[in-house]
């Protein structure tokens, strides 16, 4: 069978943004909200089944991740990228000329944002995508509901499904729609140098004297990325252990006093705002004794950067070990 879609995607953009309403400042409600969207990419790339149900394929065929097959000997001219990793990927490939139409979150590279949109990550204009008449969509597993996947399948088009929730995840993908636009010899070349960097980073990271880490994804709820996440992959690679590994969720919501007692001794988060620290502290005062906060041991991330799993996330990985070494 093919990978169930759900409706979570939808209930989460009303639970955030209705938990990110109170108790702020304006300002850190501003900064929290540009990110909400981004970090909806986040949450919908790490649910779902991890068991990928392959068709049989041959060497004239690539797989995507909902299963279905694609041939690599026909050419494809139009595309419509659906989601912002995605879109990166085709730009990343040399294939830009090709993307007709994409969503209003796909802002990099810079020439993305010229692009025809089609929608965000809440809507999908159908009409404008019919007139756009693509002969190749790409989206993610849960980054539109069921309903839109068979509704773009029934329109007649070929969709590309993605689910990368590692960083052999995001080479597979890369790989995939390489294969696709025959930018094979290009992909193996960039995911060498990717490689390269990483295991940089892993040999660098043997001297990381931080213990553990939690990555804040939002304050009001308490949520942060659990282990079986592409964002858990940023650490795993800077050799700190996640302070939430003993949950079983993919982005755990945690309370007040939870925290106080996982009391991890860094915390990397998006919510980047001068008045971030402050605004945390009125809102939990005891956090004050965190190992993290006491010791200034708190990294802002830039969530369009950190939040998409593509070609920028080894970009985003070395600038990570950077602020690291620095803390060190």
């Amino acid at each position: 069978m093919h990978r169930k879609y759900t409706n979570s995607y939808s209930f989460f953009s009303k639970f955030i943004y209705i938990g990110l309403s109170f108790h702020f400042s304006e300002n850190l409600l501003n900064s929290i909200k540009k990110i909400v969207p981004v970090f909806f990419l986040v949450l919908v790339y790490s649910c779902g089944d991890t068991n990928t149900p392959y068709k049989i394929s041959d060497s004239k065929y690539i797989v995507d991740d909902l299963g279905n097959n694609f041939s690599i000997e026909k050419t494809y001219e139009r595309i419509v990228s659906l989601a912002p990793n995605l879109t990166e990927m085709v730009f990343e490939l040399e294939a830009g000329e090709l993307l007709v139409g994409n969503t209003t979150y796909c802002n990099y590279p810079p020439e993305a944002d010229s692009v025809s949109k089609v929608g965000d990550l809440l809507s999908i204009n159908y009409e404008k995508i019919v007139e756009l008449n693509p002969d190749l969509i790409l989206i993610t597993v849960e980054g539109n509901s069921k309903n839109s996947y068979e509704k773009l399948k029934n329109l007649g088009f070929d969709v590309f499904v993605s689910n990368p929730r590692d960083y052999q995840g995001i080479k597979k993908s890369f790989k995939d729609i390489a294969s696709i636009f025959h930018k094979d010899t290009l992909a193996e070349t960039i995911i060498e140098h990717w490689d390269k960097k990483i295991s940089k980073i892993e040999e660098a990271a043997n001297s990381t004297s931080i213990k553990d880490a939690l990555f804040v994804i939002s304050v009001n709820p308490i949520m942060t990325a659990g282990t079986s996440t592409f964002v858990n992959e940023y650490l795993k690679f800077c050799g700190i252990k996640n302070a939430a590994e003993e949950s079983q969720v993919n982005y755990p919501v945690f309370s007040r006093e939870e925290i106080l007692l996982i009391n991890p001794s860094l915390i990397v988060t998006s919510v980047h705002d001068n008045l971030f620290l402050k605004d945390v502290l009125e809102l939990y005062p005891e956090w004050k004794e965190l190992y993290a906060i006491k010791n200034n041991a708190v990294v802002y991330v830039d969530a369009d950067l950190y939040f998409r799993p593509g070609p920028r996330f080894v970009i985003a990985l070395s600038e990570l070990s950077e602020k690291l070494r620095i803390l060190n």
